[in-house]
């Protein structure tokens, strides 16, 4: 089987359009949180969320003519992705375009181009629904737009897993390289849904946070008073490599990717199984590929919310796989500093566990001020923490019981 690195890194988010600005923020415990400016929130219940505000698209190499035919998300993948590129310092040409291969996700997909279209068609008649609007909104898109801009001609192909999207999309990756199915891979997620009807329609199921006086202490994970998840955008993409051709052309590499497990909950549609059941599942079966102890996993990327029930069924699964060792890990949540990204939120933090491992750094959990009695482990609270990382796990479930965690090792 083939060995596969992580050699570049991009990252489009509410905390800044490159990785770099977002990896310092999350660091110094920042938040990218704050109010909606994209739209009137007068009489809708959620008022704030992690919105990207200073985004142009025309800055990442996508023409004026074109933006109207992409979605949001879309644009977000096409530039999170280019910066990858730029980041391994990989270039696609006529002779390897064949085995590069293309795996983007989103949970959602075109969300504001379905509502401004399905408007234009009330208000205007069909006649005037935009002739782009199907091939702008589907999901499958961003993943089809990243092979038109950068020329990836290899497998390309998106994943529907609500939040864990972006997980699966590099576990996917990575077991396409090991496989020799090609060499490298642009992998990751984007999302793009902080729209009025996705906004209302996760307030109407009363998952999200309320706390409309103070958006920045809104995301709370892990925290007694966590009252739910607050909505983000962006992308992030990660570039795998085939390690023999990475350490060919002598690139950098972040991280080595061991492991990788998915399993379904069977249980219920937005609810996590108890004691995150089928989470525990995916974790053992990563662990198992990964073939190491339990006890060699340093850091936890845990998929984190801020929710009741994802918070406290996610830190007993972690208590289940680890045992003993549960309370040695280090585990945290960066959404308090992201948002909840949906479909782009574990490419973003698969990125994060690849910088954790490069730079012996562990982020923060933010707004961690009122500790749940219930949850025990080491949160990370509130400031970052400088320690060696040899191996680090990122866990990501969404609803519909999907669940997948990719696991992460120290080059040596």
């Amino acid at each position: 089987m083939k060995r596969v690195v992580v050699t570049g890194i991009g990252i489009i988010s509410s905390l800044g359009n490159s990785m770099e600005k977002t990896w310092s923020k999350i660091k110094g415990g920042e938040t990218g949180i704050s109010y909606i400016e994209g739209f009137d929130t007068t009489d809708m219940p959620v008022k704030i969320a992690a919105e990207i505000k200073e985004f142009d698209p025309l800055n990442f190499g996508i023409e004026k003519k074109e933006i109207k035919k992409l979605a949001r998300n879309t644009q977000f993948a096409i530039a999170a992705s280019r910066m990858a590129l730029n980041d391994a310092k990989f270039e696609i040409t006529s002779e390897n375009a064949d085995s590069v291969g293309v795996i983007v996700s989103s949970g959602i997909g075109g969300m504001e181009i379905f509502e401004e279209q399905h408007k234009n068609m009330l208000d205007k008649g069909v006649k005037r629904i935009s002739p782009f609007t199907i091939p702008a909104m589907i999901s499958n898109m961003a993943a089809g737009n990243v092979g038109i801009y950068t020329g990836a001609r290899g497998i390309n192909k998106a994943i529907v897993t609500a939040c864990a999207a972006g997980t699966n999309s590099i576990g996917d990756a990575f077991e396409i390289i090991k496989m020799g199915r090609a060499t490298t891979m642009i992998a990751g997620g984007t999302e793009a849904a902080i729209t009025p009807f996705a906004l209302n329609g996760f307030a109407n199921m009363k998952a999200l946070s309320t706390r409309n006086d103070d958006p920045k202490k809104a995301s709370r994970p892990f925290s007694l008073d966590r009252d739910g998840f607050v909505m983000g955008e962006g992308a992030g993409i990660l570039i795998l490599e085939e390690y023999e051709a990475a350490k060919k052309r002598g690139a950098r590499m972040y991280a080595e990717i061991i492991g990788y497990g998915e399993s379904c909950d069977a249980y219920h549609i937005t609810s996590p199984s108890e004691g995150g059941e089928g989470a525990v599942r995916a974790m053992k079966m990563a662990i198992e590929e990964a073939n190491i102890n339990s006890d060699s996993i340093d850091y936890i990327n845990a998929h984190g919310t801020s929710t009741p029930a994802n918070d406290r069924n996610e830190t007993q699964a972690i208590k289940t796989v680890f045992g003993d060792h549960a309370k040695n890990l280090i585990v945290s949540s960066t959404k308090g500093a992201t948002g909840h990204c949906l479909g782009a939120a574990g490419g973003i933090e698969g990125a994060i566990i690849a910088l954790s491992i490069y730079e012996n750094v562990i982020p923060p959990t933010i707004n961690y001020d009122n500790p749940d009695p219930t949850l025990d482990l080491n949160y990370a609270p509130n400031i970052m923490i400088e320690k060696e990382v040899n191996v680090a796990m990122s866990s990501s479930l969404g609803f519909g019981g999907h669940n997948a965690v990719i696991i992460m090792k120290k080059i040596k």
